[in-house]
């Protein structure tokens, strides 16, 4: 189904060249070819694709792939041209970017199973490094609509993307109310670009793009469909882009589930909305709460929790006042296990008055956190 205006674009992935990133996108498309393997070429081939993708039997055997996936590489070559991969992109108005680009999401890209490729409509910015995963059931009760509403606009009017997945319920609740805030929202797919899966939400994959306040995003190829296997590889994205996931309502056996536990391997926070302990729809969220997730009466907790309390002053800061050599060494010294300041100060070679100075633009940056007794962590 067509959505959207085609505009034909000749315009490359930025930090590759047209041809590397026909390559990029021609090996994506290859079935059996996932983040490991894409991992095993690189380094095999020395980032060189093009060389990658004219390899024999025995070279990719070399490279790592296991025999199966080889063959099915050398069967599907041949049905794919790398030099029209942008072509076809550019006249459905898909963009991507890939490890190598510069735009590639820095969370995204932390995680193990990032994906190799990921197409774009619409466009990333800046801001969306604040993000926060919104997701639930597709199923959801009067009182689910309304906490999604009220907690997805109160994130946009704080400049907190709200990232969701475009299906039924929760999910498209949380995009039309970050819009209707004026914020921002992602929407994370299962299938190509060139479809919109539920078809009901076309008018808001539309909406998300033409209005400049967010993207659609997806890992897959054009022309794939959205077959049930997708979705739970999908919310790994969702989780992945975010600083934590907030599961509004979900029942036992909610998808909503697997994104929180996608989130928390990820180590991401996980946020949950209590619910009435005799309602199914709230099964899920409780037994979240139960087993550790943040409890959320209102956005101040999720703000407070992720260190975002004061995000337009930080971003402002961001902008103001780029990284200096202090900053870079006591970064390159925190982690999340807390470490005192006077460590920090001998660990550094720096003066006590610059460490605990540079600690506090740090963490007005929402780069660190102090845990109180002088303790602190990376805020992410």
């Amino acid at each position: 189904m067509e959505v959207f205006e085609k505009v034909p674009s000749d315009v490359p992935a930025p930090g590759l060249t047209p041809e590397e990133t026909g390559y990029w996108i021609g090996l994506n498309r290859i079935s059996g070819i996932g983040p490991v393997n894409f991992r095993l070429l690189l380094t095999y081939f020395q980032d060189d694709l093009a060389a990658a993708w004219r390899a024999n039997s025995q070279e990719l055997a070399r490279a790592g792939l296991h025999q199966k996936t080889s063959e099915a590489f050398l069967a599907q070559r041949g049905k794919i041209e790398p030099e029209r991969q942008l072509e076809l992109l550019g006249k459905q108005q898909v963009s991507c970017l890939t490890w190598r680009d510069p735009g590639y999401p820095a969370l995204l890209r932390e995680i193990d199973d990032s994906p190799p490729v990921l197409y774009l409509r619409g466009s990333l910015t800046e801001a969306d490094k604040f993000a926060l995963g919104v997701v639930g059931t597709r199923n959801a009760t009067h009182y689910g609509e309304q906490v999604a509403e009220r907690l997805a606009t109160d994130l946009a009017r704080g400049q907190v993307t709200v990232v969701s997945g475009l299906a039924i319920g929760i999910d498209t609740i949380a995009h039309k109310a970050a819009l209707e805030a004026g914020g921002r929202t992602i929407a994370v797919l299962a299938c190509g670009l060139d479809i919109v899966y539920p078809k009901k939400n076309c008018a808001l994959a539309r909406h998300i793009v033409e209005s400049g306040q967010g993207a659609l995003i997806s890992e897959h190829s054009l022309g794939v469909q959205p077959d049930s296997g997708n979705f739970p590889a999908r919310n790994r994205i969702i989780s992945g882009i975010s600083q934590g996931v907030l599961v509004v309502e979900a029942g036992e056996k909610s998808g909503a589930l697997i994104t929180a536990t996608d989130a928390a391997k990820q180590g991401r926070e996980v946020f949950a909305v209590p619910g009435s302990i005799f309602s199914g729809r709230s099964l899920g969220t409780n037994r979240l709460i139960r087993d550790g997730a943040h409890l959320v009466l209102d956005v101040k907790d999720i703000l407070d929790a992720l260190n975002l309390f004061m995000l337009p002053q930080q971003m402002e800061v961001q902008q103001a006042l780029p990284e200096n050599a202090e900053e870079r060494t006591l970064l390159a010294l925190l982690s999340h296990e807390p470490i005192h300041i006077d460590e920090l100060t001998l660990a550094s070679d720096l003066s006590a008055p610059s460490v605990s100075a540079t600690l506090m633009m740090l963490e007005l940056k929402g780069l660190v956190r102090t845990l109180g007794s002088t303790q602190f962590v990376l805020a992410r």
